[in-house]
């Protein structure tokens, strides 16, 4: 019998995380790091050498190897994956973190804002887990992780695209997990609630709104990106051999509520 500190173990895997900058992305590769992984990180904006992410990696005595890449652009998103395909052989985890957002009203929402938000957080994220995943099937051994939100519940306002392509990011889960789980990948999801970082920016400093927000968190409080290492340590690990196509809310009860 396996012992159980030992099924969260990811020593000798190599985790390629992305939206690994800042917020829950960097949490989870500081996380995957500390259980053993080595990381690939990436997002738009991330340095080659010398970023905080890359610090705190090696910090844990793990390979860091970081890129840049504009998710929006289909044509960099390709070059990304022959680079980092060409670099890694082996990928045995995938985190399809990044995401961006974009508010206006619907009856004001215009073309480029919808256009931008589903392609980095909907056709992006297929892209590179068909490419990635493609690998994990052939080797019959892989973990892919998104990153849903409870937009992927519920509508939102202000945030039409958002929405859409967070909704798909659930059922995009489901059908890889159908498809992969006969071939030993397991697909899973994330949704994060309410939580600390730039994307909530707005709603953070409307006094309205985060007053309505938090007093329907029975945790009475926003989350953290902290409150990620352990969720996404467990479905990257052998711990979740047997959890595929879930989507988990770490959420302070907002769900349940």
């Amino acid at each position: 019998m396996t012992n159980v500190a030992d099924l969260f173990q990811l020593n000798g895997k190599t985790a390629l995380v992305t939206g690994a900058r800042r917020g829950i992305g960097r949490a989870m590769a500081v996380a995957l790091a500390e259980a053993g992984a080595d990381i690939i990180g990436v997002s738009a904006s991330l340095e080659s050498t010398g970023s905080a992410v890359e610090a705190d990696v090696r910090a844990s005595g793990r390979n860091f190897t970081g890129y840049a890449c504009d998710f929006a652009d289909r044509a960099q998103l390709y070059a990304f994956v022959q680079q980092v395909n060409a670099s890694f052989p082996v990928i045995d985890i995938l985190v399809n973190n990044a995401g961006t957002i974009l508010r206006k009203p619907a009856v004001e929402h215009p073309d480029e804002y919808w256009d931008k938000v589903i392609e980095v957080n909907l056709n992006a994220q297929f892209i590179l887990s068909r490419e990635i995943g493609k690998r994990m099937v052939e080797r019959k051994s892989g973990k892919i992780i998104f990153t849903a939100s409870l937009l992927t519940f519920q509508g939102g306002i202000n945030v039409p695209g958002y929405a859409a392509s967070k909704g798909g990011i659930g059922q995009l889960t489901k059908e890889l997990a159908n498809e992969w789980a006969a071939h030993n990948v397991q697909v899973n999801a994330i949704a994060p609630g309410y939580v600390n970082t730039d994307n909530t920016e707005a709603l953070r400093h409307d006094p309205v709104r985060s007053q309505a927000i938090l007093a329907r968190i029975p945790a009475a409080r926003w989350g953290e990106p902290d409150d990620f290492k352990g969720p996404v340590v467990f479905f990257a690990s052998e711990a979740s051999n047997y959890v595929t196509g879930t989507i988990l809310t770490v959420d302070g009860g907002w769900m349940g509520r």
